[in-house]
């Protein structure tokens, strides 16, 4: 952040620098490690507001979950992020700031041999509904010039946002996760709301057309939360796995559906609970039967609140700039029953 530290340019443009501009990084209000390795940084963007950011390691990789708006609006009944309403977007800069925060972190930690090579934007926030910031951001990611990513490293996960699905298709070429968390439109309406607007149909209908745009995507992820008697009974899996099959049949291409199966994490006031163990073992089996692969992601980070569905931030006045986006989000077609 000390642009006379930057002696690689040359000190009339560092001069220049030092009297026309200056770098902003979040603020790290609190970190907090989990007995597992996982990290979390509760990072300032404003006076009033703070928004999470997780990084996972694992065996030969270190994934860092970064968040694309301070909340989110769409109310998704299994989220603890749903509950803290919406305020407004990250910009570029400060989506980019978490990866320079973990990154710098991570780098500063005596003995530690683990590094960021992953990003995946599934932190707070629908990363769709925050496009043109979240693209430049993902592009600074996987340029050379700035943390040199490769495309396949660097995800985008969204509820389903379908118009920006296939405006993302031409504009980037970043791995693709959709939050399905069911197989039927009854059920996915209940759990995430913006089904009422971009149906199932719809939704698979554009991530085929995502694999199809580009020779370099061969797959979509779909993210399916178990939830103890919601959508976790065999028939749930057996709609699971026609819905994968149709999927690889309209790309015509095996494994173009590849399904990660998340235990669903719990947070204060939810009335949802996590499937047993058995249970999502024999969910797996089903689909694994028909021929769908299928992986069960395990639960990191829970003992810090860090778990899928489980960051909330620290969200102000987030009844009156709710109510703006709404309006914002209409304008773009998107109803109130998806927001």
């Amino acid at each position: 952040t000390d642009f006379d530290a930057m002696t690689d340019l040359g000190k009339a443009l560092r001069a220049k620098l030092q009297q026309h501009a200056e770098v902003v990084v979040p603020q790290i209000q609190f970190e907090k490690p989990s007995t597992d390795g996982t990290h979390k940084w509760l990072l300032g963007m404003d006076g009033s507001n703070a928004i999470e950011t997780v990084f996972i390691p694992d065996k030969g990789r270190g994934t860092l979950c970064v968040s694309s708006q301070v909340g989110c609006a769409l109310n998704c009944q299994f989220c603890s992020t749903a509950t803290q309403g919406f305020n407004r977007n990250l910009s570029t800069a400060e989506i980019v700031g978490q990866v320079w925060v973990a990154a710098r972190h991570l780098g500063n930690v005596p003995h530690l041999q683990r590094k960021l090579t992953n990003v995946v934007m599934m932190g707070m926030g629908e990363p769709l509904m925050n496009f043109d910031n979240v693209v430049r951001a993902m592009s600074v990611m996987r340029d050379d010039l700035g943390y040199g990513l490769a495309s396949k490293r660097v995800t985008l996960s969204t509820a389903g946002m379908v118009p920006m699905i296939d405006r993302l298709s031409v504009e980037s070429d970043v791995s693709l996760a959709v939050s399905l968390h069911a197989a039927n439109d009854e059920l996915r309406t209940e759990l995430v709301p913006l089904n009422k607007k971009y149906p199932i149909a719809e939704l698979m209908a554009a991530c085929a057309r995502y694999v199809q745009h580009s020779k370099k995507r061969d797959s979509v992820t779909f993210e399916y939360t178990m939830m103890r008697g919601v959508n976790d009974q065999p028939q749930h899996a057996r709609e699971l796995a026609r819905l994968m099959r149709q999927f690889d049949n309209t790309v015509q291409s095996k494994d173009a559906g590849k399904v990660n199966l998340i235990p669903f994490n719990p947070f204060p006031g939810t009335r949802y609970e996590r499937s047993a163990d058995p249970d999502i073992r024999a969910f797996q089996k089903i689909l694994l039967d028909a021929q769908v692969l299928t992986m069960v992601r395990r639960t990191r980070g829970d003992d810090i609140d860090a778990a899928c569905g489980q960051l909330k931030g620290q969200v102000a006045d987030r009844t009156r700039r709710q109510a703006e986006f709404r309006l914002h989000l209409q304008s773009q077609g998107v109803d109130d029953a998806a927001a």
